[in-house]
């Protein structure tokens, strides 16, 4: 979802994070705001209309950090862990570790972020016509109105918007199945998104560019981030309380911290089709040598740098212990970027688990347990995580 980000602040202990593509929205919000402030207030210069727009562009985003301040607030209450809150290119997002434990925590959670987009509009509004200087209610009025927009946009019943979480948890709520009521509030999404790309392309037709490419764009991620919600649901369901011990690898190819990086590229990396080798000297694991590592010496000094001396010795962030959730080990996985892990029992390796073990346990899972659900899930829920298999420690 997210291409660079920066961390802002710390808010009531959640980190504000915001990513490269906000830059963009903020750039053609400010341009709109501007131009509407220059068209209806007389006399208004354009670098005091500029100045204005950038203002409301700006407390408009911070409207939406208290927006979804109210969903990771809520979250929290409920017992859920929050990773933080992002501004991007489509607004902003809560980042939740975990499901919601109930459709009733899922209902709470999902409707505070609207009730809180209510409260600002009603305020905004109210300020407005207290005010009696014309560029401070035209400037709160607009403020109001986006707010009442992003209020209206986000009731729609399509996951992942919080009209569709509503969805979800009264579909929760009623069958007692949250990866049902995640399946077709998923369909629900994908349905709004694909009706808005029409919308989009019939505004194209109409040389309304601008309004069609915007919807063109946002129905495309909606209908994506519907897709991934659910596959992300699955994802958790099937691998949260399974022990890695049970599908991770007990015999994996290791190397001698004395070994060259000639012989450990000819006969380990072309010989085994690996990237990456854990480093183990008289049975303690001792380091990890990659690909990355032996490229940064010259290839003619091969033969003069042993594994030992080219290793990483930092694994800290590679290691989980045998006895680790499955779930676990996968968030660690896209937290490092890696698609394996050293399974450890102190300073022993016993195993290595990959992602590509993830994933054929998560298939094997999915094809035995399924049942009746077998119908309503997409094929292959986890392709896009798939790709991911590719990558190494670095």
């Amino acid at each position: 979802m997210y291409t660079a980000r920066w961390k802002l602040f710390r808010l009531f202990g959640i980190p504000i994070f915001v990513d490269a593509s906000w830059l963009i929205i903020l750039a053609l919000l400010t341009w709109t705001l501007s131009a509407t402030f220059h068209e209806v207030l007389e006399g208004i210069s354009g670098g005091a209309a500029f100045g204005l727009g950038l203002v409301a562009a700006i407390s408009f985003f911070v409207c939406i950090v208290l927006h979804e301040l109210g969903h990771a607030t809520v979250g929290r209450a409920q017992g859920m862990q929050i990773r933080g809150i992002t501004l991007f290119l489509f607004g902003g997002v809560a980042e939740l570790q975990d499901e919601p434990r109930s459709a009733g925590a899922e209902f709470l959670m999902a409707i505070a972020g609207p009730a809180v987009s209510a409260v600002l509009a009603l305020v905004f509004w109210v300020a407005a016509r207290a005010v009696t200087v014309a560029e401070a209610e035209i400037f709160l009025f607009s403020l109001a109105e986006i707010n009442l927009i992003v209020l209206v946009f986000n009731l729609v019943p399509a996951f992942p918007l919080d009209g569709g979480r509503v969805l979800r948890s009264a579909l929760w709520g009623a069958t007692g199945n949250l990866r049902r009521a995640t399946y077709w509030a998923s369909l629900a999404g994908q349905a709004f998104a694909w009706l808005l790309i029409g919308l989009g392309i019939l505004s194209l037709f109409r040389h309304d560019v601008a309004n069609g490419i915007w919807l063109v764009l946002i129905g495309f991620f909606l209908n994506n981030a519907a897709r991934a919600g659910y596959r992300t649901m699955l994802v958790r369901q099937v691998l949260e309380g399974e022990p890695i011990r049970g599908f991770m690898n007990p015999h994996p190819v290791t190397v001698s911290p004395v070994l060259d990086l000639r012989a450990l590229v000819e006969e380990y990396v072309y010989g085994h089709h690996r990237k990456a080798f854990p480093v183990v000297n008289e049975g303690r694991l001792v380091g990890l040598i990659t690909t990355r590592d032996v490229a940064q010496v010259p290839r003619a000094e091969w033969e003069n740098h042993t594994v030992g001396e080219t290793m990483r010795h930092d694994l800290d962030a590679f290691q989980i212990g045998p006895d680790a959730d499955a779930l676990h080990a996968l968030a660690q996985m896209q937290r490092t970027s890696s698609s394996r892990l050293l399974v450890t029992d102190g300073d022993k390796l016993v195993g290595i688990v990959s992602l590509k073990d993830l994933l054929r346990f998560l298939n094997l899972k999915m094809e035995l347990e399924n049942g009746d659900d077998r119908r309503s899930r997409p094929p292959q829920p986890w392709r896009g995580v798939a790709r991911r298999e590719e990558s190494v420690p670095h």
